[in-house]
Parts: structure tokens; sequence; C-alpha cells
């Protein structure tokens, strides 16, 4: 049977709480750890992400999948977007610091030493959180093997430099984007994107690629108008040790959607779990 542990908070001092869930196998056998990030206006309950943990766990991996402390949610509605203060103030340094305080909780905690294998943790990443797990698994030497599905492979020409938007962003310090769910207008701080210049060097993805030397798979659809199968033969084309598996007629979301409602998965979504489980077994 799968254990679900939905929902747990992760405090920490002075910065923003971390809610976190745990899908696994109940048999007290160590299991590998998978850690899935989300990615831009994402969150950890979207779609058929439930489902998606499901089938990992049912796999034989302990999975963890978290909300970035940024993304908007609170731990009272971690599906809506309440704190847009918060996601105001996200910047790509707090979503790797986040990403290491649940690494380090995963490997940390003693409640369920009985199912973990807390030394072999992979990390998956859904869309620019493909451009984070790759970061992080260049910095952190405990990452055995990272994935990502959907990844962006650049994120400094996403801020359009020397557009007029560009431009009317620097001078007003703030411009906004709508959530097509919500209708609300996301605000987005200019600070997001002076971390990025201040930590360029660290956050330039084909630079993290380059030198990892860590097995690697990317996953991509065919029909993905949100970031091109382009940027995915590009991370291919960086890496020494990267896998590419193209998944025809596959979107953005490899088919699923908010909110998913069935018992089942997309076909395409389920030829990506078994891309994955494959590729970490």
């Amino acid at each position: 049977m799968i254990k679900q542990i939905k929902n747990q908070i992760l405090q920490r001092v002075d910065k923003k709480p971390i809610l976190y869930d745990y899908y696994y196998k109940q048999d007290s056998t160590p299991k590998p750890v998978v850690i899935f990030c989300h990615g831009y206006k994402g969150f950890k309950d979207w779609g058929a992400w439930d489902l998606v943990a499901s089938k990992f766990a049912e796999a034989g991996f302990f999975f963890v999948k978290f909300n970035f402390s940024h993304n908007g949610g609170t731990p009272q509605q971690p599906i809506d977007f309440p704190d847009l203060e918060a996601f105001a103030q996200n910047n790509f340094t707090k979503e790797l610091d986040d990403l290491a305080a649940i690494i380090d909780l995963v490997e940390t905690q003693n409640t369920f030493s009985s199912e973990i294998k807390a030394h072999t943790i992979n990390l998956i990443g859904h869309s620019r959180g493909g451009g984070i797990v790759l970061i992080k698994a260049k910095e952190d030497s405990r990452i055995k093997k990272v994935v990502t599905w959907a990844g962006v492979s650049d994120f400094k020409s996403r801020f359009q430099i020397g557009t007029p938007m560009f431009n009317h962003w620097k001078e007003t310090r703030v411009f906004y984007v709508e959530n097509a769910r919500t209708k609300q207008q996301l605000p987005h701080y200019f600070q997001f994107f002076e971390d990025f210049i201040k930590n360029e060097n660290r956050l330039t993805i084909k630079q993290a690629v380059s030198s990892l030397q860590k097995p690697y798979l990317i996953v991509h659809g065919t029909n993905d108008t949100t970031v091109t199968l382009e940027e995915a033969k590009q991370l291919d084309k960086w890496s020494s040790n990267s896998k590419l598996a193209i998944i025809k007629d596959a979107n953005h979301v490899f088919g699923a959607q908010h909110p998913w409602k069935e018992k089942t998965l997309p076909s395409e979504l389920q030829e990506v779990i078994r891309e994955t489980v494959n590729f970490l077994k």
C-alpha cells in the first residue's frame, strides 16, 4: 500500500516555511529518493502530480514533492496564490536554497530511516524547475542522477533584456503576468533580475550542464510550445553524460491539466514516467 504524508511544514529560522509531501511503499525496505521540483507558476499539487508521485512510489522510490517557499501559496492555501508579495520576492537563488533545505531534511530525518536510502538522492525538475535541479545537481555531491521534464536551457534570455517591456520593468520595478487559472495579476519585482545578475555565473544552466558528471535524462515533448524541443537538444549537446527521450505529440505538461479528475494518467505522462523509472533504476 502506498503511504501518503501530505502538507508537512518545514519551519526555518528567518525564512518562509516549505510545504512538502512524502509518497512511499511502507515495507521497511530502504528506497532511493526522488525529489520533484515544480516550475514557474507551479505547485506540488498541480494537475496529475499526486498520481505521478504514487506511480514512483509503486515503482519502489521514496518520492518527495514540495512547494517553493515563494511560489505564492501558503501552508493554509497551497493550491491558490494568496501570497502575492512572496511571489514578487521570489528568485532563482531562493529556489536553490529551498531545494537544499529539502535535501538536508531527507538526508537527516529519522522518522522514515527504514524506508529511505538517504545516500541515493535523485532530482526531477519540470520546466523552470529543470534549470534549478541541474544547477543543484552540479553543486551537490549527494545527488546521484538528475532528470528534466520539459526543462529550460537558459534563464537569462527569458528576461528579454533591452526590450521595451524590460526597460519598463526596470523603470517601474514591477511587472505583472496574468495567472490563466486564477485570473490574478502576479507581480514580479525587479529584484528577480538583479539577483540573477549578481549570481549569473552560478545561474547559467549551460555552465552547470557542461560540467555535470552525473547521469542526466532529458525528457521533452515534440509539441511543447512553452519550452521548445530545441532547448532539450541544446541541453543534450552541452552534456557529456545525457540521454534524450523525445515524447511524440506531447505538450509542455505531457497531456495533463489542472485540475486532473481522471484516475489514470495521460499516455504521454505514462511514457515520461516509464522513461524516468528505467533511467533511475
